[in-house]
């Protein structure tokens, strides 16, 4: 069965809710499982570690998601226009990946969330596709022929999903745009990843 790993870092849940969205997008593909995973945070304290397992959510992500996986949708919340840290430092930990070919010619996508509309949705995305091109991957983004990218007064890229979390904290609620854009990802990965399967096999 064709895999797609969905691995992201959320702190409040908008991100999580994303990766929800594109794992349903995923699984709307015949023969298409997603793999949901996470990555735990970065503390400042070098004694301070996190348990090995999470106490709620999806599992920990490990180089084996990685390297069974047929696809990747990644996501982050906005930190300045760029990814957040704890899941830079997950990829800064792949260089053996890298080494390998491991991800070599598997297709990815990347979704953010961010607190206000002008709070570097498309700095982040663009940063977090950097990576992915050094291990060869290939991208995977939304097309302007996707009727919510054009509606969208929320979130939402032709680099991929986004959201508009707001600033006031509260309840995580996607718009009816959002949630079909990180759907419409998934599944484009997803399709992606079958095709290349199909033909390696």
């Amino acid at each position: 069965m064709t895999e797609v790993l969905v691995l992201y870092y959320s702190r409040h849940g908008a991100t999580a809710e994303l990766a929800r969205q594109v794992v349903r997008g995923v699984e709307s593909v015949p023969g298409v499982n997603a793999r949901l995973r996470t990555v735990p945070a970065v503390s400042t304290v070098i004694e301070a570690t996190e348990p090995a397992v999470p106490p709620t959510g999806a599992p920990y992500a490990g180089h084996d998601d990685l390297r069974e996986c047929d696809g990747l949708v990644l996501g982050s919340p906005t930190r300045f226009g760029n990814m957040a840290s704890p899941l830079k430092y997950f990829l800064d930990g792949t260089s053996s990946l890298w080494l390998n070919g491991a991800l070599d010619r598997k297709p990815a996508g990347v979704f953010t969330s961010t607190s206000t509309q002008h709070g570097g949705q498309e700095s982040t995305l663009l940063s977090m596709m950097i990576p992915l091109l050094h291990h060869g991957m290939y991208l995977v983004g939304l097309p302007f022929t996707a009727d919510a990218l054009a509606r969208t007064t929320t979130g939402g890229s032709p680099y991929g999903a986004s959201h508009v979390a707001g600033t006031k904290g509260g309840a995580i609620k996607l718009s009816d745009d959002e949630r079909e854009l990180a759907r419409l990802l998934g599944k484009r990965v997803a399709e992606l990843a079958a095709t290349a399967r199909a033909l390696r096999a």
